[in-house]
């Protein structure tokens, strides 16, 4: 059983609340720069809002909805990473109402099925849900009372967030006290979000604002943002990694959010906004890492980096730190004040790591879960081993269960930023706890300093390298469903170095489909086949696509009680 009580590197500030955060920010930090972004970007003007502002425009929005009724009830939110979507998530919180952030990405009959089975009566959204959000109005199977326009469309059926914010504020000046009157519950749901899935089954998480806000002070007793850092917010802002560190870190170290104007622009952004902190996943690391090496094969230069890296290394040795003179010309091409990069979700490349490193930049890994609000275990400002995801923090007790003779088991979790349980779900919930502990379905191990080391996910999890997750049995599922298919196998094949296709082994019933399409021959049956599969992949996210396919009649191994042996078939399957 591990935790870090030995290793904290900072003395945290702790809180158990929003309200408690934005007391801090407000004593702290006002006047420091909140939020910098573009309407457009073509746009030279660059739109920045204080900290002061921010928390007005949040006092005002959630005086409206209080005014409205909506304490306690559920309001959804889907859009891009934008100062809308923060202003909204923190009045809603902080109005005791309780945020459903949905995945931008996901198809329009999984946002219906998500925000239907959350009981949400309000949604918040960016005019390219509009059709989607009328839909779900008119549609008498649902809560959905209240559509928000964050883009202030001019439709009958939809209100505009401006209008709802000059509300606010007049109920403000003309004495209204609904806002200051909330007395929060700290332990109480506050966020519901929802796990990634492809069937009309996908788990609530159920989150209180005192879960997030311990792993906020954990987080800031190992890696320090401070108030003069600019974040680049580009990762999707829904998801807990983001949200946390980006968002609600960000904004309780006084630091600035700048949001970034698409993934294609996240270099001209890092130069514009002179960022000095990158939340990421693995990709786009290593997509860095590769221009930053090509340019240097370019201009015949790598001799020349191997002898300054020596230098450099030594002379760290000897506690002198000139990297980032040695690199500047590099490091000028993302900004120049690029100085810690947080990542996760995905394993990192240790070529990558190291050599970011050398030019400078800190490379820091976490790993969690939704269900833990996300963060377990990561390393420090102080502390780092490459191929490790850290130590565990603070509050938080991990323990291996049934570990084999290398120490590998699953990892267990125990601590205040583990969720409540799932949504009207009590059986996954009781699943999900041992004794308490809740079983997060990786494998790992501790090596002797105590750091964590994830080896593979318990349930076959593929993790791509953009840091998605997609759960092969979901998949399967669907393909299933073909009445001539008696069992599929969803696996992955890395497409190129930075790029990873999902494949199907598919076995089908030679007589069914001979009934139901005629004889044909195999390479027929497959054309017919995979014209289904692009039928499924229509209803999934685009990283959810399945890209190559296999058919076979012979059926797959099987245990006694009939499961699939997956790792005998992925050793059969066509590299």
């Amino acid at each position: 059983m591990k935790n870090g009580r030995a290793r904290k590197v900072y003395k945290p500030e702790i809180i158990e609340n929003y309200r408690e955060l934005l007391d801090r920010v407000t004593s702290k930090y006002k006047n420091n720069v909140a939020y910098k972004y573009k309407k457009k970007p073509s746009d030279t003007e660059v739109i920045e809002k204080t900290y002061e502002e921010y928390i007005s425009d949040v006092k005002a929005l959630s005086t409206s909805l209080l005014e409205l009724g909506y304490e306690r009830k559920k309001i959804a939110l889907i859009g891009n990473n934008r100062y809308e979507w923060c202003t909204t998530y923190m009045a809603v919180t902080t109005g005791n109402m309780i945020i459903v952030p949905i995945d931008k990405a996901l198809p329009e009959n999984e946002i219906e099925n998500l925000i239907t089975r959350s009981g949400a009566e309000v949604v918040f959204f960016d005019k390219k849900y509009n059709d989607v959000m009328l839909k779900l109005k008119k549609d008498k199977n649902n809560n959905v009372n209240t559509l928000i326009s964050m883009d202030n469309e001019n439709i009958k059926e939809i209100e505009k967030y401006n209008e709802l914010l000059k509300t606010g504020y007049k109920l403000l000046e003309s004495g209204s006290t609904k806002y200051e009157d909330i007395k929060i519950d700290s332990e109480k749901m506050s966020i519901l979000l929802f796990t990634s899935g492809t069937t009309s089954t996908p788990k609530g998480v159920m989150l209180s604002q005192k879960n997030i806000c311990s792993n906020l002070s954990d987080f800031s007793s190992w890696v320090k943002i401070y108030p003069k850092d600019i974040l680049l917010s580009f990762l999707p802002i829904h998801h807990t990694f983001e949200c946390t560190i980006t968002f609600l870190y960000g904004m309780y170290s006084g630091a600035t959010v700048a949001f970034c104007d698409g993934l294609k622009y996240i270099q001209k952004n890092m130069k514009e906004y002179k960022v000095s902190i990158l939340v990421a996943v693995p990709l786009v690391l290593e997509t860095m890492y590769k221009k930053i090496q090509k340019g240097i094969k370019e201009q015949k230069k790598e001799d020349l980096i191997k002898k300054v890296t020596k230098i450099s290394n030594i002379l760290l040795k000897c506690h002198i730190d000139l990297r980032r003179k040695f690199f500047k010309q590099i490091l000028d091409n993302f900004g120049g004040n690029l100085r810690v990069v947080l990542y996760g979700a995905a394993p990192m490349n240790k070529d990558t790591i190291i050599g970011f490193n050398n030019m400078g930049v800190e490379l820091v890994q976490g790993y969690g879960l939704t269900e833990t609000s996300p963060v377990i275990a990561a390393e420090t400002d102080k502390e780092k081993r490459p191929g490790s995801v850290g130590l565990v923090f603070d509050d938080l007790e991990v323990k291996i269960d049934n570990p084999d003779k290398d120490g590998v088991g699953e990892i267990l979790v125990k601590g205040p930023s583990v969720m409540m349980g799932y949504y009207e779900n009590e059986k996954a919930t009781k699943d999900a706890f041992n004794d308490g502990w809740f079983k997060t379905g990786d494998y790992g191990y501790f090596d002797k300093d105590e750091f964590l080391y994830v080896t593979g996910r318990k349930k076959d999890i593929i993790v791509l390298r953009n840091g998605k997750n997609v759960y092969p049995e979901e998949i399967e599922v669907l393909i299933n469903k073909i009445p001539y298919v008696k069992e599929s196998l969803v696996y992955q094949r890395e497409q190129s170095a930075t790029d990873t296709m999902l494949c199907a082994k598919i076995v089908y019933d030679k007589d069914t489909i001979e009934n139901i399409l005629g004889k044909k021959s195999e390479k027929e049956y497959k054309e017919d086949i995979w014209k289904e599969i692009k039928k499924i992949n229509k209803n999934l996210p685009v990283f959810k696509h399945i890209k190559k396919i296999e058919i076979t009649t012979q059926e797959f191994a099987k245990t006694t009680t009939q499961k699939v042996k997956r790792y005998k078939e992925l050793e059969k399957v066509s590299k």
